[in-house]
């Protein structure tokens, strides 16, 4: 999966601006008045709104069109000097406009306290010949893209002429539109792809009570869905939420990280969600993808570029972090570890017994399960599921035990038990990609093969060891 995130074009169109970081120390009071007086120590300059989702596009591997106003002044050549740092970045269609400055924002930092903010800007918005200068460079970045980015940071670049041509020229040539919304509500993206407010941004645009509540976001994100697109929700520490159209629902939670600064956080979340879908990464991988990088973005100070190299790393560690090697664990902790593995791209695959006394007609049925996809949850009966179905005298090893010399194959990723009769509400609950049982059944008498099969997964017959069963060796050994 990591190794595609260096292929494809994204186009960012959107509000360009210049970040200046003036930082120092403060050890003591002015005289002239009640405020700190900050002993200059330097300036840092870096890429803000649109200009950084570029950056952050650039730094993880893909190449990347900019589009965007700019003025003609000294921060308009500070900003190309920064994004010069990113030769994937192209800058031959940022519109210059005279009338107006490039959006800056300065902050004055004393350590990692901002003191205050200084933005420069124009209010109000562009003249006739400028948007139309800007819908000419949005349709030719287009033309050339994987994936459209429209950052939106309410600064007059994305109008409501700009955003309907733009979404229009990408339908036209089918290709995927996110938007980083800034409007009251979302019925100017109509045609996007998907949409990532914040949890705030969410509630503004659908007219319900900000909450933090998974049904109060749930509701909010169903009325936002009504202009036509899918809609992903940053929650802060409480992670992102993706609802599809199709009433699907994904929650990925938030990566433990020392929080220093969100600034430029949901910069770095569209960028890593463009780069992911421009290499051909499923939308919920891109999610979980995107959500890694928002948690590096948040760890460092001010606005910043993610790499592809911290985002792999990131990537991994949580990857290792969640190898449960074989553990027994709750159906309710499977579902969501499996989640996070369907999530990251991996095919997950289901098999489930008794396997009382494990022989080598079990290790065949777990090898051909494995070989199956990338992940494999098997599932036991528990010992009061077994005395019904086997009688009294089984199982000849309690569950725990059962579960240990299980959860011990190489080949075994997860293991839960089930107290039914039939593996169905644990198979509902895993939501496992490929349903695997043995050759002795028919595929219309698999329990659970019509919901996997409802999903888009399969049901597979693997063949059995002639006469290697539990109950043929409890026979010979009493005979």
């Amino acid at each position: 999966m990591l190794d595609e995130l260096h292929s494809g074009r994204v186009a960012v169109i959107g509000d360009v601006m210049v970040d200046r970081y003036i930082t120092g120390s403060v050890s003591r009071i002015s005289p002239e008045a009640p405020v700190p007086v900050l002993l200059h120590g330097n300036i840092r300059i870096v890429a803000g709104g649109a200009a950084n989702v570029a950056a952050n596009a650039a730094g993880l591997g893909a190449a990347v069109t900019l589009v965007g106003y700019v003025g003609a002044d000294v921060e308009a050549d500070e900003l190309r000097t920064v994004l010069g740092e990113y030769p994937a970045i192209h800058l031959n269609h940022l519109v210059v406009d005279r009338t107006r400055p490039t959006v800056t924002k300065t902050r004055v930092m004393s350590g990692r306290q901002q003191i205050v903010r200084i933005d420069a800007e124009s209010p109000g918005a562009p003249g006739a010949e400028a948007e139309a200068n800007l819908i000419a460079a949005g349709r030719a970045a287009i033309a050339e893209a994987d994936v459209v980015v429209l950052s939106d940071y309410a600064k007059g670049v994305l109008s409501d002429a700009v955003i309907i041509a733009l979404i229009a020229e990408a339908r036209t040539r089918n290709v995927p539109v996110i938007v980083d919304p800034k409007r009251r509500t979302f019925d100017i993206y109509r045609g996007a792809t998907l949409v990532t407010p914040n949890r705030k941004e969410l509630f503004e645009a659908t007219g319900l009570n900000d909450d933090t509540d998974d049904e109060a976001v749930r509701a909010a994100a169903a009325a936002g869905l009504q202009f036509d697109g899918d809609v992903l929700v940053t929650r802060a520490e409480k992670g992102m939420t993706l609802w599809r159209q199709t009433g699907a629902v994904t929650h990925v939670p938030t990566e433990a990280r020392e929080v220093f600064d969100v600034s430029g956080a949901g910069d770095t979340v569209v960028a890593a969600l463009a780069v992911a879908l421009a290499s051909g990464l499923p939308l919920e991988t891109s999610v979980v993808t995107a959500n890694a990088a928002a948690a590096i973005a948040v760890s460092k100070l001010g606005t910043a570029v993610v790499t592809r190299a911290e985002l792999v790393a990131a990537l991994d560690r949580t990857s290792h972090a969640e190898d449960h090697a074989g553990a027994l664990v709750s159906r309710e902790d499977a579902a969501r570890i499996v989640a996070r593995w369907q999530a990251r791209g991996s095919r997950v695959v289901f098999t489930n017994g008794c396997f009382d006394l494990l022989h080598p007609g079990h290790i065949a049925l777990i090898e051909a399960a494995a070989k199956e996809g990338d992940r494999l949850v098997v599932a036991l009966n528990t010992d009061a599921s077994v005395k019904r179905l086997k009688g009294p005298s089984r199982p000849l090893q309690d569950e725990q035990a059962r579960a240990r010399v299980m959860g011990a194959l190489r080949a075994v990723d997860l293991v839960i038990l089930f107290d039914e009769d039939t593996p169905l509400e644990a198979i509902q609950a895993i939501k496992p990609d490929v349903l695997v049982k043995g050759a002795d059944y028919r595929e219309d008498q698999v329990v659970g093969g019509d919901f996997v099969k409802a999903r888009g997964g399969k049901v597979v017959l693997a063949n059995l060891i002639a006469g290697r069963s539990t109950s043929a060796l409890v026979a010979s050994a009493r005979s």
